[in-house]
């Protein structure tokens, strides 16, 4: 487990970083382009995707566990933990040369629609913790910054606007903001940061209680609602903002006040799909967030992020138990993700929806960060020889390699891309991917140029780090 001293000290001064950073953006005045007065004027690419849905697998999932299999060893007292790499068999998909973990085998049958990324290289940042980097992957920026950093979907919010005016640009599904512990560092991304709240996230934390959320309160009648949204208008004035904020308050009201009067909003009701088609989704929260993920993209939502939550120590921070847990995962995660893929395809819709499964960073046994790494080890996993059920997996935080899966919006059909060692340490030894040009690539599919830039406190802030992200052109068709 991590060490509570050093992890709460480090945390703590996270996000008071980071508060500052936000209190500073509420009172900053309207972010201006940089290279022109609107965001249609910028030489921007030729998009292959009009929608985008994020597959997030929170808390660190271990590539050798799931999307690049190493040498598997069965369970045994007195195991070395030298030879635990896998503790999952492989298994064939529907691409010959590629090979994932067991447990995967309905996405491995769609593997033909996409294109599997061994070689996504994370970095240290000094600690190791997954709000760091968690922020990192979804903003572009490695934290603490000056300014409050928006999120990936608060981007295409901005430079694409909504697909359809009713329905948000940007949600955000599984996640909650709220009891679960780094409640603030999750805010911190989960945000839109200097762009303003209207191009923010909607957050449904359950997907079947969604429709609940776009539904005036019960008893409500339009006139008591409709005075309502002029008293939380006029609050907003009254608020201690920046003229801009208080109009992008005004703007997000008017928002939801369209969409809580619109036939669109059942969209986000997953009680009317099918019983067949629901079933296929339905292994729990994030299987039914895959379901109205693809409901809402349908509907006309840009960007959609799906998440199986990041929880500390549940879910994928697989510090013990990793293998019953991973198992866990592989039944929650696999049904869902492959039945999206097939229905995105079914309805003529995965040519223009770009669908990318990633995480924060992967995990190995024994490595904390990369060899040389001076980041702390937080796990609590022996070194020598496994004694208990509950070592056996993957545990340590690993930034030298991770998994990335990309379908649709342009990607190229059946590729592996990248390469790892294969014995440890197993790090990416072909086509390292970092993180500013994963995000190049995704703004490439969306139409949007990654230098992409805005004057924010007589600053320059890009779409990419330093706007010097380039897309990997080889993973387009």
């Amino acid at each position: 487990m991590d060490s509570p001293v050093n992890e709460n000290l480090a945390r703590r001064e996270f996000v008071k970083q980071l508060t500052a950073a936000t209190a500073a953006a509420w009172a900053a005045g309207a972010p201006r382009l940089l290279s022109a007065d609107d965001a249609s004027a910028i030489d921007h690419p030729r998009p292959t995707a009009d929608s985008c849905i994020v597959l997030w697998m929170a808390g660190g999932m271990a590539a050798p566990e799931t999307f690049d299999p190493k040498p598997y060893h069965p369970f045994e007292i007195g195991l070395p933990v030298e030879k635990v790499m896998s503790t999952f068999r492989s298994i064939d998909t529907a691409v010959d040369n590629i090979k994932i973990s067991e447990g995967l085998e309905e996405i491995g049958q769609v593997l033909d629609r996409g294109t599997l990324i061994r070689s996504h290289v994370l970095p240290d940042l000094g600690s190791i913790l997954h709000s760091r980097h968690q922020y990192h992957w979804h903003t572009g920026y490695v934290p603490p910054q000056t300014v409050a950093a928006p999120h990936i979907g608060a981007w295409m919010s901005r430079v694409l606007g909504p697909r359809n005016p009713v329905i948000p640009a940007f949600i955000n599904i599984g996640q909650r903001l709220e009891g679960v512990g780094e409640n603030e560092e999750i805010k911190a991304f989960t945000q839109a940061g200097f762009f303003g709240s209207d191009h923010g996230p909607m957050n449904l934390p359950f997907p079947e209680e969604a429709a609940r959320a776009v539904k005036p309160p019960r008893g409500m009648d339009p006139g008591r609602f409709a005075r309502r949204e002029k008293l939380l208008k006029e609050v907003a004035r009254r608020g201690e903002f920046s003229d801009f904020r208080q109009e992008s308050l005004a703007r997000s009201l008017e928002n939801a006040h369209r969409l809580l009067s619109s036939k669109d909003r059942e969209a986000f009701d997953i009680s009317l799909e099918p019983k067949e088609s629901f079933d296929k989704y339905n292994t729990g929260r994030f299987g039914q967030g895959c379901l109205l993920a693809r409901r809402l993209v349908e509907a006309g939502a840009r960007y959609v992020e799906v998440t199986t939550e990041y929880i500390p120590f549940v879910h994928w921070d697989t510090h013990a138990n990793g293998h019953e847990t991973v198992d866990r995962l592989h039944k929650e995660i696999d049904r869902p993700i492959a039945t999206l893929i097939r229905d995105l395809e079914a309805r003529g819709l995965l040519d223009r929806t770009l669908v990318v499964l990633a995480s924060e960073f992967s995990r190995d046994m024994i490595i904390e960060g990369v060899p040389g790494s001076t980041a702390k080890d937080q796990a609590t996993a022996p070194t020598d020889v496994l004694k208990e059920l509950k070592h056996y997996g993957m545990h340590r935080h690993f930034t030298g390699a991770s998994c990335v899966l990309m379908f649709g919006g342009g990607i190229r059909k059946g590729l592996l891309y990248g390469e790892t060692a294969p014995e440890r340490p197993c790090i990416a030894i072909k086509n390292p991917i970092s993180v500013r040009d994963m995000h190049a690539t995704i703004y490439r599919a969306m139409g949007i140029n990654p230098a992409t830039g805005f004057d924010v406190e007589r600053r320059p802030f890009y779409a990419t780090e330093d706007g010097k992200g380039k897309p990997v052109q080889e993973l387009f068709a």
